[in-house]
Protein backbone atom coordinates (compact mmCIF):
# COMPACT_ATOMS: atom_id res chain seq x y z
CA UNK A 1 0.00 0.00 0.00
CA UNK A 2 1.76 3.20 -1.12
CA UNK A 3 1.38 6.19 1.20
CA UNK A 4 -0.81 9.10 0.16
CA UNK A 5 0.46 12.64 0.71
CA UNK A 6 -2.10 15.48 0.68
CA UNK A 7 -1.10 19.16 0.90
CA UNK A 8 -2.81 22.52 0.67
CA UNK A 9 -2.17 26.18 1.43
CA UNK A 10 -3.47 27.48 4.76
CA UNK A 11 -5.59 30.62 4.36
CA UNK A 12 -5.64 30.32 0.56
CA UNK A 13 -8.93 32.20 0.13
CA UNK A 14 -7.65 35.12 2.24
CA UNK A 15 -4.40 35.31 0.28
CA UNK A 16 -6.24 35.22 -3.05
CA UNK A 17 -8.69 37.86 -1.87
CA UNK A 18 -5.88 40.19 -0.84
CA UNK A 19 -3.72 39.74 -3.95
CA UNK A 20 -4.83 37.15 -6.47
CA UNK A 21 -2.18 37.77 -9.13
CA UNK A 22 0.69 37.98 -6.66
CA UNK A 23 -0.42 34.89 -4.75
CA UNK A 24 -0.76 32.76 -7.87
CA UNK A 25 2.64 33.91 -9.08
CA UNK A 26 4.27 33.03 -5.74
CA UNK A 27 2.54 29.65 -5.64
CA UNK A 28 3.81 28.91 -9.15
CA UNK A 29 7.34 29.76 -8.06
CA UNK A 30 7.06 27.55 -4.97
CA UNK A 31 5.95 24.59 -7.08
CA UNK A 32 8.61 25.14 -9.73
CA UNK A 33 11.48 25.79 -7.33
CA UNK A 34 10.59 23.65 -4.32
CA UNK A 35 7.67 21.23 -4.08
CA UNK A 36 7.79 19.61 -7.52
CA UNK A 37 11.59 19.07 -7.46
CA UNK A 38 11.39 17.64 -3.92
CA UNK A 39 8.58 15.27 -4.90
CA UNK A 40 10.64 14.10 -7.87
CA UNK A 41 13.76 13.73 -5.71
CA UNK A 42 11.91 11.33 -3.41
CA UNK A 43 10.28 9.39 -6.26
CA UNK A 44 6.78 10.74 -5.71
CA UNK A 45 4.07 10.96 -8.34
CA UNK A 46 1.76 13.97 -8.43
CA UNK A 47 -1.64 12.38 -8.94
CA UNK A 48 -3.58 15.61 -9.25
CA UNK A 49 -3.66 19.28 -8.30
CA UNK A 50 -6.76 20.96 -6.89
CA UNK A 51 -6.38 24.74 -6.86
CA UNK A 52 -4.11 25.24 -3.87
CA UNK A 53 -3.83 21.50 -3.14
CA UNK A 54 -1.74 18.53 -4.20
CA UNK A 55 -2.31 14.80 -3.97
CA UNK A 56 0.91 12.78 -4.25
CA UNK A 57 1.68 9.06 -4.20
CA UNK A 58 5.04 7.82 -2.86
CA UNK A 59 6.72 4.45 -2.98
CA UNK A 60 7.51 4.42 0.74
CA UNK A 61 6.57 6.09 4.01
CA UNK A 62 10.18 7.16 4.53
CA UNK A 63 10.31 8.97 1.19
CA UNK A 64 6.96 10.68 1.85
CA UNK A 65 8.06 11.91 5.30
CA UNK A 66 11.49 13.05 4.10
CA UNK A 67 9.89 15.02 1.31
CA UNK A 68 7.28 16.60 3.61
CA UNK A 69 9.85 17.53 6.25
CA UNK A 70 12.26 19.12 3.78
CA UNK A 71 9.45 21.04 2.06
CA UNK A 72 8.27 22.49 5.39
CA UNK A 73 11.81 23.43 6.44
CA UNK A 74 12.41 25.18 3.13
CA UNK A 75 9.05 26.97 3.36
CA UNK A 76 9.94 28.21 6.85
CA UNK A 77 13.18 29.65 5.45
CA UNK A 78 11.25 31.38 2.66
CA UNK A 79 8.81 32.86 5.19
CA UNK A 80 11.46 34.01 7.68
CA UNK A 81 11.60 37.52 6.21
CA UNK A 82 7.94 37.71 5.11
CA UNK A 83 5.23 39.53 7.08
CA UNK A 84 2.91 37.11 8.91
CA UNK A 85 -0.17 38.09 6.87
CA UNK A 86 1.68 37.53 3.57
CA UNK A 87 3.20 34.13 4.31
CA UNK A 88 2.27 31.12 2.20
CA UNK A 89 2.16 28.20 4.65
CA UNK A 90 1.51 24.61 3.62
CA UNK A 91 -0.29 21.90 5.60
CA UNK A 92 0.52 18.25 4.90
CA UNK A 93 -1.19 14.98 5.83
CA UNK A 94 0.25 11.49 5.20
CA UNK A 95 -1.50 8.13 5.54
CA UNK A 96 -0.84 4.61 4.33
CA UNK A 97 -4.04 2.76 3.55
CA UNK A 98 -6.04 1.01 0.85
CA UNK A 99 -6.30 2.87 -2.45
CA UNK A 100 -7.97 2.28 -5.78
CA UNK A 101 -6.19 3.27 -9.02
CA UNK A 102 -8.39 4.29 -11.90
CA UNK A 103 -7.32 6.16 -15.06
CA UNK A 104 -4.16 7.40 -13.33
CA UNK A 105 -6.13 8.79 -10.37
CA UNK A 106 -6.26 7.27 -6.88
CA UNK A 107 -9.20 6.91 -4.51
CA UNK A 108 -10.05 5.11 -1.31
CA UNK A 109 -9.35 5.10 2.40
CA UNK A 110 -5.69 6.05 2.06
CA UNK A 111 -6.51 9.19 0.11
CA UNK A 112 -9.48 10.23 2.25
CA UNK A 113 -7.63 9.91 5.55
CA UNK A 114 -4.56 11.76 4.21
CA UNK A 115 -6.80 14.65 3.13
CA UNK A 116 -8.41 14.85 6.60
CA UNK A 117 -5.01 14.70 8.31
CA UNK A 118 -3.85 17.59 6.15
CA UNK A 119 -6.85 19.60 7.40
CA UNK A 120 -5.87 18.77 10.97
CA UNK A 121 -2.28 19.98 10.54
CA UNK A 122 -1.22 23.44 11.63
CA UNK A 123 0.04 25.90 8.99
CA UNK A 124 3.59 24.83 8.26
CA UNK A 125 2.94 21.48 9.96
CA UNK A 126 2.60 17.78 9.15
CA UNK A 127 0.11 15.27 10.58
CA UNK A 128 0.44 11.53 10.03
CA UNK A 129 -1.50 8.44 11.01
CA UNK A 130 -0.16 5.91 13.53
CA UNK A 131 0.58 3.52 10.67
CA UNK A 132 2.94 6.06 9.10
CA UNK A 133 4.56 6.87 12.46
CA UNK A 134 5.20 3.18 13.19
CA UNK A 135 6.85 2.62 9.81
CA UNK A 136 9.06 5.71 10.16
CA UNK A 137 10.10 5.22 13.80
CA UNK A 138 13.87 4.70 14.05
CA UNK A 139 14.42 5.28 10.33
CA UNK A 140 14.39 9.08 10.28
CA UNK A 141 15.68 11.82 12.58
CA UNK A 142 12.10 13.01 13.09
CA UNK A 143 10.21 13.30 16.38
CA UNK A 144 6.45 13.01 16.80
CA UNK A 145 3.88 14.38 19.23
CA UNK A 146 1.06 11.93 19.96
CA UNK A 147 -2.28 13.77 19.79
CA UNK A 148 -4.35 10.62 20.28
CA UNK A 149 -7.45 9.26 18.62
CA UNK A 150 -9.15 11.78 16.35
CA UNK A 151 -12.57 11.60 14.77
CA UNK A 152 -12.05 12.82 11.21
CA UNK A 153 -14.87 14.20 9.09
CA UNK A 154 -16.62 11.54 6.96
CA UNK A 155 -14.26 8.82 8.26
CA UNK A 156 -16.26 6.13 10.07
CA UNK A 157 -13.59 5.05 12.53
CA UNK A 158 -11.34 7.20 14.68
CA UNK A 159 -7.71 7.56 13.56
CA UNK A 160 -4.69 7.74 15.88
CA UNK A 161 -2.79 10.85 14.83
CA UNK A 162 0.74 12.16 15.36
CA UNK A 163 2.12 15.62 14.66
CA UNK A 164 5.64 15.83 13.27
CA UNK A 165 7.72 17.95 15.61
CA UNK A 166 9.84 20.58 13.82
CA UNK A 167 13.58 20.02 14.34
CA UNK A 168 15.13 22.36 16.91
CA UNK A 169 17.65 23.64 14.38
CA UNK A 170 15.11 24.39 11.65
CA UNK A 171 14.11 27.83 10.46
CA UNK A 172 10.59 26.95 11.57
CA UNK A 173 11.58 27.37 15.21
CA UNK A 174 14.73 29.52 15.17
CA UNK A 175 13.79 33.17 14.94
CA UNK A 176 15.77 36.33 15.64
CA UNK A 177 15.72 37.52 19.26
CA UNK A 178 13.58 40.60 19.89
CA UNK A 179 14.39 43.36 22.35
CA UNK A 180 12.20 43.54 25.46
CA UNK A 181 9.71 46.45 25.48
CA UNK A 182 9.95 49.20 28.08
CA UNK A 183 7.05 47.80 30.13
CA UNK A 184 6.40 44.27 31.48
CA UNK A 185 5.54 41.89 28.65
CA UNK A 186 3.79 38.52 28.46
CA UNK A 187 2.91 35.88 25.86
CA UNK A 188 0.05 33.42 26.36
CA UNK A 189 0.94 30.20 24.55
CA UNK A 190 -1.69 27.82 23.11
CA UNK A 191 -2.93 25.50 25.84
CA UNK A 192 -2.24 21.80 25.23
CA UNK A 193 -5.26 19.57 24.66
CA UNK A 194 -4.59 16.45 26.74
CA UNK A 195 -8.00 14.88 26.12
CA UNK A 196 -7.49 13.32 22.69
CA UNK A 197 -10.81 14.95 21.79
CA UNK A 198 -10.61 17.34 18.81
CA UNK A 199 -13.58 19.31 20.16
CA UNK A 200 -11.40 20.38 23.08
CA UNK A 201 -9.02 22.10 20.64
CA UNK A 202 -11.69 24.75 20.08
CA UNK A 203 -12.30 25.05 23.82
CA UNK A 204 -8.58 25.41 24.57
CA UNK A 205 -8.06 27.98 21.79
CA UNK A 206 -11.09 29.97 22.94
CA UNK A 207 -9.80 29.92 26.51
CA UNK A 208 -6.44 31.34 25.43
CA UNK A 209 -8.17 34.09 23.47
CA UNK A 210 -10.23 35.03 26.54
CA UNK A 211 -7.10 35.15 28.71
CA UNK A 212 -5.30 37.35 26.16
CA UNK A 213 -8.29 39.70 26.07
CA UNK A 214 -8.45 39.89 29.88
CA UNK A 215 -4.72 40.58 30.20
CA UNK A 216 -4.90 43.23 27.47
CA UNK A 217 -7.09 45.29 29.81
CA UNK A 218 -4.12 45.72 32.16
CA UNK A 219 -2.80 48.96 30.69
CA UNK A 220 0.73 48.72 32.07
CA UNK A 221 1.21 45.24 30.58
CA UNK A 222 2.40 44.54 27.02
CA UNK A 223 0.53 41.47 25.72
CA UNK A 224 1.61 39.59 22.57
CA UNK A 225 -1.18 39.06 20.01
CA UNK A 226 -2.75 35.64 19.42
CA UNK A 227 -1.46 35.43 15.82
CA UNK A 228 2.13 35.48 17.08
CA UNK A 229 1.76 33.00 19.93
CA UNK A 230 -0.31 30.46 17.98
CA UNK A 231 2.61 29.82 15.62
CA UNK A 232 3.93 27.66 18.49
CA UNK A 233 0.84 25.46 18.63
CA UNK A 234 1.63 21.75 18.61
CA UNK A 235 5.36 22.33 19.09
CA UNK A 236 7.63 21.22 21.92
CA UNK A 237 8.92 24.61 23.03
CA UNK A 238 11.62 26.06 25.23
CA UNK A 239 10.14 28.91 27.27
CA UNK A 240 13.41 30.82 27.24
CA UNK A 241 13.54 30.56 23.45
CA UNK A 242 9.95 31.80 23.16
CA UNK A 243 10.83 34.77 25.35
CA UNK A 244 13.75 35.67 23.08
CA UNK A 245 11.80 35.20 19.87
CA UNK A 246 8.71 37.16 20.95
CA UNK A 247 10.55 39.75 23.04
CA UNK A 248 8.71 39.01 26.31
CA UNK A 249 9.81 38.58 29.91
CA UNK A 250 6.91 36.37 31.00
CA UNK A 251 5.14 33.38 29.44
CA UNK A 252 1.84 31.78 30.44
CA UNK A 253 1.27 28.17 29.38
CA UNK A 254 -1.24 25.51 30.34
CA UNK A 255 -3.32 22.50 29.41
CA UNK A 256 -6.94 21.34 29.14
CA UNK A 257 -8.15 17.86 30.13
CA UNK A 258 -11.72 16.59 29.78
CA UNK A 259 -13.40 13.93 31.93
CA UNK A 260 -17.05 13.26 31.18
CA UNK A 261 -18.80 16.61 31.28
CA UNK A 262 -16.08 18.19 33.41
CA UNK A 263 -12.94 19.99 32.34
CA UNK A 264 -9.72 20.58 34.24
CA UNK A 265 -7.51 23.52 33.24
CA UNK A 266 -3.98 24.05 34.50
CA UNK A 267 -1.92 27.19 34.01
CA UNK A 268 1.53 28.34 35.01
CA UNK A 269 3.32 31.67 34.75
CA UNK A 270 7.04 31.51 33.98
CA UNK A 271 9.82 34.10 33.96
CA UNK A 272 11.18 33.53 30.45
CA UNK A 273 14.59 34.99 31.27
CA UNK A 274 15.36 32.71 34.20
CA UNK A 275 12.90 29.86 33.60
CA UNK A 276 11.53 30.34 37.13
CA UNK A 277 7.94 29.29 37.79
CA UNK A 278 6.22 32.33 39.37
CA UNK A 279 2.72 30.90 39.80
CA UNK A 280 0.70 27.81 38.95
CA UNK A 281 -2.87 26.70 39.61
CA UNK A 282 -5.65 24.50 38.30
CA UNK A 283 -9.33 25.17 37.63
CA UNK A 284 -12.24 22.73 37.35
CA UNK A 285 -15.52 23.46 35.60
CA UNK A 286 -18.55 22.08 33.78
CA UNK A 287 -18.86 21.92 30.00
CA UNK A 288 -22.62 22.48 30.01
CA UNK A 289 -21.89 26.06 28.95
CA UNK A 290 -18.36 26.24 27.46
CA UNK A 291 -18.26 30.03 27.74
CA UNK A 292 -18.73 30.03 31.50
CA UNK A 293 -15.51 28.19 32.44
CA UNK A 294 -13.59 30.14 29.80
CA UNK A 295 -14.77 33.46 31.27
CA UNK A 296 -14.18 32.36 34.86
CA UNK A 297 -10.67 31.09 34.22
CA UNK A 298 -9.72 34.16 32.16
CA UNK A 299 -10.89 36.53 34.92
CA UNK A 300 -9.21 34.45 37.64
CA UNK A 301 -5.92 34.17 35.76
CA UNK A 302 -5.81 37.89 34.98
CA UNK A 303 -6.68 38.70 38.59
CA UNK A 304 -3.79 36.59 39.89
CA UNK A 305 -1.25 37.52 37.24
CA UNK A 306 -1.55 41.28 37.75
CA UNK A 307 -0.31 41.33 41.38
CA UNK A 308 2.15 38.48 40.68
CA UNK A 309 3.81 40.43 37.89
CA UNK A 310 3.78 43.62 39.96
CA UNK A 311 5.66 41.80 42.73
CA UNK A 312 8.07 40.21 40.24
CA UNK A 313 8.80 43.58 38.61
CA UNK A 314 9.43 45.18 42.02
CA UNK A 315 11.89 42.42 42.93
CA UNK A 316 13.62 42.74 39.57
CA UNK A 317 13.84 46.53 39.89
CA UNK A 318 15.32 46.21 43.36
CA UNK A 319 17.85 43.64 42.11
CA UNK A 320 18.81 45.86 39.15
CA UNK A 321 19.50 48.82 41.46
CA UNK A 322 21.33 46.83 44.16
CA UNK A 323 24.78 46.83 42.42
CA UNK A 324 24.46 50.56 41.81
CA UNK A 325 23.60 51.23 45.46
CA UNK A 326 26.49 48.98 46.59
CA UNK A 327 28.95 50.81 44.36
CA UNK A 328 27.74 54.17 45.67
CA UNK A 329 28.28 52.99 49.25
CA UNK A 330 31.77 51.71 48.41
CA UNK A 331 32.59 54.98 46.68
CA UNK A 332 31.52 56.93 49.75
CA UNK A 333 33.85 54.72 51.79
CA UNK A 334 36.61 55.48 49.20
CA UNK A 335 36.95 51.76 48.35
CA UNK A 336 36.25 52.29 44.64
CA UNK A 337 36.44 55.36 42.40
CA UNK A 338 33.13 57.29 42.23
CA UNK A 339 31.08 57.11 39.01
CA UNK A 340 31.66 60.01 36.62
Amino acid sequence: MPPSFAADVAGYARLIGANEGGTLKRLGAIRAELTDPKIAEYHGRIVKTMGDGLLVEFGSVVDALRCASEVQTAMAERNATTAADDRIEIRIGIHQGDIVVEDGDIFGDGVNVAARLEGLAEPGGICVSAHVQEHAAGKLAISFDDIGEQQLKNIARSVHVYRVRPPHNSAAVIRPALALPDKPSIAVLPFANLSGDPEQEYFADGLVEEIITALSRIRWLFVIARNSTFTYKGQAIDVKQVGRELGVRYVLEGSVRKGGNRVRITAQLIDALSGTNLWADRFDGSLEDVFEPQDQVAISVAGVIEPTLQAAEMRRSAADHRPRRLRSALARARLVPPDN
